[in-house]
């Protein structure tokens, strides 16, 4: 945990490569969710 603590708060660099894995994390959820919306059966 101090290992993370210390990328997050230590330096911008491990702080913007966090914020890139998340964004990237949050993106790809939001996409896999599109997918299955858009490939469920319809309603009618």
């Amino acid at each position: 945990m101090a290992f993370w603590l210390d990328l997050m708060f230590g330096n911008a660099i491990g702080l913007l490569s966090m914020i890139v894995i998340f964004s990237t994390i949050g993106i790809m959820s939001y996409l896999m969710w599109l997918f299955y919306t858009k490939s469920a059966d319809p309603e009618n």
